[in-house]
């Protein structure tokens, strides 16, 4: 036996080992809890990725079968650009340079982007187009105020915004924790966008606003699961998530839209 068969050998027993180590445990609750909670340990992690017993977030997926299309796109003078991935199942890009307006860019968008997404995320039902957040101005009291930013999935969403906060009340870079219609959220600010999400941890329900935040990863002060503040997205056990709200900033002032 080669070195190269006895390390694959090895390896696959490994592999096996764990295997039937999960099917034992997930079945029962509170071992799946302690489970989910070992996948924060990086060690741990590494080891099932490795053995293909855990996935990559799922953003990171997709960053990565845009990268296989954009040598393709680059080409051409255009490019391609990943907006949001909204659980469970969508995810919004936006196609740049000369791609934006081309009329061959339906076919790049199908051929190219959607293909590369649903071979490395086959749990992505819908991939969607967007255009930049368009600028507009509407009336607002007796003055008027600029659209700065709008999250893509509700662009055309009319009713059901809630005044939050104002824009300057939330620090760049970081979370506003605030009470509305008795529900408590986080509001996470870059520069004019925003974004806003249910301040309760998709592990065990616990509040998130006072967790350890860097490079907008948020990490649950209790048990350590981490979630991107744009997207909501738990990058600890990738099958769960915060549930996010659209958000838009209008002039100085954050209004969103609940979701149930």
């Amino acid at each position: 036996m080669t070195v190269q068969a006895l390390k694959s050998a090895i390896e696959d027993l490994h592999k096996e080992a764990l295997k039937r180590l999960i099917r034992a445990l997930k079945d029962d609750p509170a071992a799946g809890v302690r489970l989910r909670e070992a996948l924060g340990d990086q060690v741990v992690y590494g080891v099932l990725l490795f053995h293909g017993l855990v996935r990559e977030p799922l953003e990171v997926r997709v960053q990565k079968a845009l990268d296989e299309v954009r040598p393709f796109m680059h080409q051409h003078g255009g490019d391609v650009e990943l907006v949001a991935v909204r659980p469970l199942d969508t995810v919004e890009v936006r196609l740049v340079g000369a791609c934006h307006g081309c009329p061959a860019s339906s076919q790049t968008l199908t051929e190219g982007v959607e293909r590369a997404i649903r071979q490395h995320c086959p749990e992505i039902l819908h991939i969607h187009q967007v255009s930049k957040g368009r600028t507009e101005t509407k009336p607002a009291g007796n003055g008027v105020a600029t659209l700065h930013f709008v999250s893509p999935f509700a662009l055309r969403t009319r009713d059901g915004w809630i005044d939050a906060a104002r824009l300057d009340e939330i620090p760049d870079g970081s979370i506003l924790e605030r009470e509305l219609k008795g529900r408590s959220l986080l509001l996470y600010r870059q520069g004019t966008q925003v974004s806003c999400m249910d301040n309760r941890c998709a592990h065990l329900g616990m509040a998130l606003e006072m967790g350890e935040i860097v490079d907008g990863v948020i990490t649950c002060p209790y048990h350590g699961f981490k979630y991107l503040l744009e997207t909501g997205e738990c990058l600890t056990a990738p099958e769960v998530q915060l549930t996010v709200h659209a958000v838009k900033v209008m002039g100085e002032r954050v209004q969103v839209r609940l979701e149930e």
